[in-house]
């Protein structure tokens, strides 16, 4: 004998039925494959230590050149140039040429996105 539950999907409620003897999922899938395929690319971006102490300078500074990474990373600034890009490619960081340097921020509509998908606000 089947039960009916209903449950809440990011679409809305929906109803389905479930065995006998089986209760209501813990969590539904709150990614679509196109979200998760995209997400999964910005997590492989951050999955390399420099890179997550490089956005998380960036994000807490608001803004920082290039020049001023070397020192908190221990970087040279072809490996701090390396690294930018990957974020960059990922959409994590936005980046701005002054004269010979390049300044940059975190885009707080990635941060978010980043949150929300860890069940953050």
């Amino acid at each position: 004998m089947a039960t009916r539950t209903t449950t809440r999907s990011a679409a809305g409620r929906t109803e389905r039925e479930l065995p006998s003897g089986c209760c209501a999922p813990i969590t539904e899938s709150a990614l679509s494959v196109k979200d998760a395929a995209q997400l999964a690319g910005v997590f492989a971006a951050l999955g390399d230590p420099v890179r997550l102490r490089l956005l998380s300078i960036v994000a807490a500074e608001g803004e920082v050149c290039s020049c001023n990474l070397e020192g908190p990373l221990a970087k040279s600034q072809p490996t701090i140039s390396h690294h930018t890009k990957v974020l960059a490619e990922a959409g994590l960081i936005v980046g701005e040429k002054r004269g010979r340097w390049m300044w940059w921020r975190a885009d707080p509509s990635a941060l978010a996105t980043l949150r929300q998908a860890l069940g953050g606000n």
